[in-house]
């Protein structure tokens, strides 16, 4: 799918901030298992409005972990993989930096 939102890359920090709400999570992670959706088939049942769906994609595709492409009359959005593999690397990176220094800090207890 070409996106039809392109933004620069931003920073973790902003990928994370997107991810924190469990309603953009549980958007994402349907986009995941479902391939692109519309904003109906991402509402369907569930509790939550097309309008918050459509708000909620707004701030992922923000975020660079969303694009969206129109076919026909209606949009569909699907993930974008690249902003899901820097956020994973981000992870990987804060998961060295927290083995390194804990073990500087066991290094230094068993002293």
């Amino acid at each position: 799918m070409s996106p039809a939102i392109r933004h620069r890359a931003p920073e973790p920090s902003s990928l994370f901030a997107a991810l924190g709400d469990p309603i953009r999570l549980g958007l994402v992670r349907r986009l995941s298992a479902g391939g692109a959706l519309s904003v109906t088939a991402l509402t369907t049942g569930t509790r939550i409005s097309r309008q918050a769906v459509t708000k909620h994609l707004a701030v992922l595709a923000r975020a660079g972990l969303v694009a969206s492409e129109r076919r026909g009359r209606e949009r569909l959005w699907a993930l974008a993989p690249g902003q899901i593999d820097e956020a994973r690397r981000a992870l990987e990176q804060i998961s060295r930096e927290w083995d390194h220094a804990l073990g500087r800090l066991r290094r230094l207890v068993e002293r």
